[in-house]
């Protein structure tokens, strides 16, 4: 029997916004004066977290903590499944790297260690906190995986959690989805659906009302919220489909154009969210070279594939576009973790950890080489900028499984506690570093924006806004909406319910 109060969210396929919904009850849980944490038993996502103490989880589960107000901790998503090549991810348990498995022999062999691992966590979260708002993945309706899956119902019946059930109306056929998804699901597994949400509604919702009428008639289940499209909401996103919906056209009205180079194996793209809240700023994502243009900023972000990423660079012809432009003297260009180790002359695996080739060059614009190490390096770090007309200090987050070796003489781009972290070059318009979240400080992102508009013969902007506080805001905003927009006093009650029947069995 576990203490804290569960609820669960499922979704009639992915991408319906579970992520963004189980952030919007933990904000609303913590209003209320719950202590909440979230869950996911298992997540693949090439977006992760690093803990306090070290250790990696899917991003979601991150930022979901932090909306519940609370430190994220690997007991809220003890499997994590990174995807390195065709067919086969990385399996990181409890935060640390476990093996590299192949999808059949991940459900073959793994399904009794994770199913053990899946219980410990909730027995722990649940003697912890008062609420834990759990999210499923994809769709609980997959018969082809039922048997061995890990992450929906099976979930629900270990923490014996109320499941609200999610359709994306945007997608459309979003009757069609709910009612094929409750069709499919055994007798059992439909008892614990308490009601359903249709999410990112647009339009007049009297046109909808003959249709939700029909579905409670229809399925006996209550439809307990129609919510919104809500639009320009700062927060985490964790899968890359997300990322669709940026555009790689320059928007002339904006002073500052900075192309993100879209890799197949892009990871931790988050990194550059602050630069959507500036109002000078234009972001796109850019994958061939016909769509880079000339950008005042091209970042190379994390990959978890940097050999094959570099590979397909040279394909499309990004690599030598975005030589050319840095050596016409026109585009910066700042690397980030993968993006730091493009940068230099070679990125060797010698042990094939995440590539079938052995090494590979680089830009040649940074004086590293880096190999692919068996050990990962998952860290929490903080230290001070090397540039002497802009000493701050400054914090990320470090991931990665690569060593870069420095030759010759080079300049440091940050002084840490005991060493040194990233490059930049000579003339100062390349840059690497190990830090994820470099942009999330204020301070040297408005000095990095401000360095850019004078190269263009732009005044400075000073006294940019706090993207905590814009983070902060948007977890309020998005609980505000869900709340305005559910029976979450109808919820409330189906959540003590299930902990009575509990209780009495």
């Amino acid at each position: 029997m576990y203490k804290a109060l569960p609820l669960m969210i499922q979704g009639t396929n992915s991408d319906v916004g579970k992520s963004v919904l189980v952030t919007a009850f933990c904000r609303i849980f913590k209003q209320d004066g719950h202590s909440t944490a979230p869950f996911k038993s298992q997540n693949m996502a090439l977006n992760s977290y690093i803990t306090i103490d070290g250790k990696e989880i899917g991003r979601a589960q991150g930022v979901q903590a932090e909306a519940a107000g609370v430190l994220a901790t690997t007991d809220m998503n003890p499997i994590l499944i990174k995807p390195t090549r065709e067919n086969e991810s990385q399996i990181v348990v409890h935060g640390k790297p476990y093996k590299n498995m192949k999808a059949g022999e991940y459900r073959r062999d793994f399904f009794e260690k994770g199913l053990g691992l899946i219980q410990d966590a909730l027995s722990s979260l649940s003697n912890s906190f008062e609420r834990i708002v759990i999210e499923g993945a994809g769709s609980p309706a997959e018969v082809n995986l039922n048997d061995r899956e890990l992450v929906n119902m099976r979930v629900a019946n270990i923490a014996n959690a109320p499941v609200i059930l999610v359709g994306d109306i945007e997608k459309g056929g979003v009757f069609a989805s709910l009612v094929g998804t409750l069709q499919l699901l055994t007798e059992e597994e439909k008892k614990r659906i308490i009601g359903v949400i249709i999410n990112k509604f647009h339009g007049d919702i009297s046109l909808l009302t003959p249709g939700l009428t029909w579905f409670e008639e229809y399925t006996g289940i209550p439809v307990l919220g129609v919510i919104p499209h809500l639009s320009n909401l700062n927060i985490d996103a964790e899968d890359s489909v997300i990322l669709d919906q940026y555009t790689h056209k320059q928007d002339e009205t904006k002073e500052v154009d900075i192309a993100v180079i879209r890799y197949p194996k892009i990871s931790n793209f988050t990194d550059i969210d602050p630069f959507l809240v500036e109002p000078d700023c234009h972001i796109r994502f850019v994958s061939n070279a016909d769509q880079l243009k000339e950008p005042d900023v091209v970042i190379l972000p994390g990959s978890k594939n940097t050999i094959d990423d570099l590979q397909f660079l040279k394909k499309t012809g990004l690599m030598d576009r975005i030589i050319s432009l840095h050596d016409r003297g026109h585009t910066r260009v700042f690397g980030i973790c993968g993006g730091l180790q493009m940068l230099g002359h070679s990125v060797n695996d010698p042990f094939h950890i995440e590539s079938s080739t052995s090494t590979q060059a680089g830009f040649q614009l940074l004086p590293i080489h880096t190999t692919i190490t068996e050990d990962k390096k998952t860290t929490l770090s903080e230290g001070l900028l090397c540039s002497p007309d802009s000493p701050v200090m400054v914090t990320g987050y470090e991931i990665h499984m690569g060593r870069s070796k420095y030759e010759g003489t080079y300049t440091p781009f940050i002084r840490t506690k005991d060493s040194f972290d990233g490059c930049v070059s000579e003339d100062g318009r390349v840059i690497g570093t190990y830090f994820h979240g470099i942009f999330h400080n204020d301070l040297f992102r408005e000095h990095f924006i401000n360095t850019v508009r004078r190269h263009k013969g732009l005044k400075d902007i000073t006294g940019r806004i706090s993207f905590n506080e814009v983070r902060e805001k948007a977890f309020d905003q998005v609980a505000d909406h869900v709340r305005q927009h559910v029976n979450l006093e109808y919820i409330n009650e189906k959540m003590k319910e299930f902990q009575k029947s509990e209780i009495t069995k």
